[in-house]
């Protein structure tokens, strides 16, 4: 073989001089050629780390644009009176529109050209992996499964991706605003009226409707792996799981209809109220299920020790999280008071807002649920806090937590229009989608009729069938529903119940939410009533009075025993918990012993003194007496006091004085009870205004 023929002739001068000039030659080159590749390689990272800030940049410009659009589009609709469709589902109908062009109209940027390295695992996926290439130090982390059919296309667009949120974002930054704005909003007259029917809807229900829902579907599962549909496993815990998730009512559509036609106040109050709290009950209970877990091999059997540790899970989370959000409220309102923040009201302001967001942060890391928390911080805010704020700082918090509750909600329900096409991992499954429409409507006639058979035999004023009939049909899904289901989608099951919740959300929003009004109008419920004043002759808190100011016996007697806690809660409130936490309330020097001057004179602000008289709570007075209430029926106006006017448009003494002359006695007063109580009905039945003039024109 002929030897290497070679440039270079060795020679032992070549040895000695040129050959360590050859090498010195050769390494500056591979040196030179290094720091190209390492140039180069810097470039191409700032690169592709512009791009990706580029793609950022339009991907919250999308969403910024669906919200602009949305916004305009409900201008529209308000200035044409138009509802059969609500904001909410205008955000769904552009999210999916976004989501086709996202899907179909952007190319793939594969990356992988070729089959992927497979590798066999003993142990389920690392979440986190840190890789040696040639001394660089790579560290990856785990975005979850990719359907092997997507994985040349859909997966590997990076728009999809990036527009597919991090669950978190959903639960620490959208959420809070949400349900902050659902307590601090919260009209506590209504609400506390019918206190006892909401937490009777809103816990005792929540249970029903999970219990109803979990058998039901899986009955359905069954039936799936009976025909073959079952391709993994499903459990029966997650049949509860999921009833629990589906049992988060959100009638946010039906709401706003209410509110803007002015519905009766009581079914309002009745379906807030029952959202607000079904809520924070849903996801503590889908919580407690998740903590189900039994001793043995098969962790999926019934036991009754931990089905009772499920229980004590359930109370322990739920208790407190309402512990720390009440306790936040309070210290916020402590901080208030005693110091002079009301001079600086943006300072104000911004810590108002920091501590009730910092609430729910503060619940969820010390293992508590956040929204239960956030959603009681809210309440004891708008109680307490709210009456320690400048008047300017008391108006900025009202609009900013309305503003970012808006922006919020709308920007969940755009989302999930888009996920419907974005979500890498839908599971349809034609079986468990009809069965589960079949089981939240099963679920919830369960919940609503038997609950309202036993809440009227102890109320007065009973809650008709109208309104059980309206509360069947505004049980709507949506962004608390949504919320629990997208945050675990790890799971066959887990991932079908995500497809399907999207489903029931769109459905519920668009055909529930649309015939919201013409429900109202079949059903022959009263609208255009005002919402700010005590609308019902409810008999838990009306009384019919005689001409000289005493109470029927009846009437008195109902009173007495239908808000006896409440009174009792309400004495202790204004006389110690109000004059402690605000500058409203008697001065503590009036209501504690003599014992405990020194404490009184400090807790009590000079503002209780100059003002206790006019600083009253109007929606706890509410509680104890309904104050100088008039109702107008025709020509007749019956006032809670006594007065019986004439015409509704008569003169100011009409109105406010008591027209002592008249006969008091219980036979007139009970007859105009009976009237009364007849008029109503007649106007209930023909959905005719209710006029309350409570105007004092003294």
């Amino acid at each position: 073989m002929d030897p290497v023929r070679s440039p270079w002739k060795w020679t032992p001068a070549f040895q000695t001089k040129t050959f360590p000039l050859v090498l010195l030659y050769l390494l500056s080159q591979a040196c030179q050629m290094s720091a190209e590749d390492s140039a180069m390689e810097e470039l191409a990272t700032e690169k592709e780390a512009e791009e990706s800030h580029r793609q950022d940049s339009v991907n919250l410009l999308t969403f910024i644009l669906l919200l602009t659009l949305t916004i305009l589009t409900i201008w529209l609709f308000k200035h044409r009176r138009v509802r059969f469709l609500h904001e909410t589902g205008l955000a769904m109908i552009y999210g999916l529109l976004v989501g086709v062009i996202l899907r179909y109209g952007i190319p793939s940027t594969s990356y992988h050209n070729k089959t992927p390295p497979s590798c066999s695992l003993r142990t389920g996926p690392i979440s986190t992996l840190l890789l040696n290439v040639s001394g660089k130090f790579f560290e990856y982390t785990l975005k979850g499964e990719i359907n092997s059919r997507e994985i040349h296309n859909v997966e590997q667009n990076d728009m999809l991706r990036k527009v597919t949120f991090d669950p978190e974002v959903f639960f620490n930054i959208l959420l809070p605003p949400i349900i902050f704005h659902a307590g601090y909003s919260l009209k506590k007259r209504h609400f506390f009226r019918n206190l006892g029917s909401i937490i009777t809807y809103a816990f005792l229900g929540t249970a029903i409707s999970c219990f109803v829902i979990g058998n039901l579907m899986y009955g359905v599962v069954k039936l799936m792996q009976v025909v073959g549909q079952l391709t993994d496993k499903f459990y029966y815990t997650d049949c509860l799981f999921f009833g629990a998730v589906i049992s988060a009512t959100d009638p946010v559509t039906v709401l706003a209809i209410f509110n803007e036609l002015h519905a009766d106040v009581d079914l309002y109050a009745l379906l807030f109220g029952e959202s607000v709290m079904n809520d924070a009950v849903a996801i503590v209970l889908s919580s407690s299920i998740v903590a189900y877990q039994p001793i043995g091999a098969n962790s999926h059997t019934f036991d009754a020790s931990a089905f009772f540790k499920s229980v004590g899970v359930f109370l322990g989370i739920f208790s407190g999280s309402f512990a720390m959000g009440a306790v936040t409220g309070v210290v916020t309102a402590l901080v208030t008071k005693f110091t002079k923040l009301h001079c600086f009201p943006l300072l104000e302001t911004a810590l108002f807002f920091l501590m009730s967001w910092s609430t729910f942060l503060l619940a969820e890391a010390c293992g508590f649920t956040g929204v239960v928390a956030v959603l009681f911080c809210g309440i004891t805010q708008a109680h307490y806090t709210y009456n320690n704020l400048s008047e300017e700082s008391t108006k900025r918090t009202k609009q900013l937590f309305e503003v970012l509750h808006f922006l919020a909600e709308n920007f969940i329900f755009s989302y999930m229009g888009l996920a419907l096409f974005t979500f890498q991992n839908h599971i349809f499954s034609p079986i468990f989608i009809v069965g589960a429409f079949v089981a939240i409507f099963i679920g919830r006639a369960c919940h609503i009729y038997p609950l309202s058979f036993f809440l009227n035999l102890g109320r007065r004023h009973k809650i008709s069938g109208n309104f059980q009939h309206m509360m069947m049909f505004a049980g709507l899904r949506g962004a608390m529903a949504f919320a629990l289901a997208i945050r675990d989608t790890a799971t066959y099951a887990r991932q079908m119940m995500f497809t399907t919740t999207l489903l029931i959300v769109f459905f519920t929003v668009w055909v529930f939410g649309g015939g919201t009004t013409p429900m109202l109008s079949w059903l022959h419920i009263r609208v255009g009533v005002d919402p700010d004043q005590d609308l019902q002759p409810c008999g838990e808190h009306f009384q019919v009075l005689q001409g000289d100011g005493a109470q029927t016996e009846g009437g008195s007697k109902t009173k007495q025993e239908s808000a006896w806690l409440f009174r009792l809660w309400y004495t202790f409130d204004h006389n110690y918990l109000k004059p402690i936490l605000t500058h409203s309330g008697p001065p503590l020097t009036t209501t504690l012993p003599a014992c405990c001057g020194p404490v009184a004179r400090c807790l009590t602000s000079p503002q209780a003194y100059e003002n206790h008289e006019q600083l009253r709570d109007t929606d706890s007075d509410l509680i104890l007496n309904d104050g100088d209430l008039t109702l107008t029926y025709g020509d007749t106006a019956i006032t809670a006091n006594g007065a019986s006017g004439g015409h509704a448009g008569g003169s100011s003494a009409e109105w406010g004085e008591v027209n002592g002359k008249q006969s008091g006695a219980t036979a007139e007063a009970a007859a105009m009870e009976r009237e009364l109580e007849a008029r109503e009905q007649e106007l209930i039945t023909r959905g005719t205004r209710l006029v309350f003039p409570i105007e004092d024109h003294a």
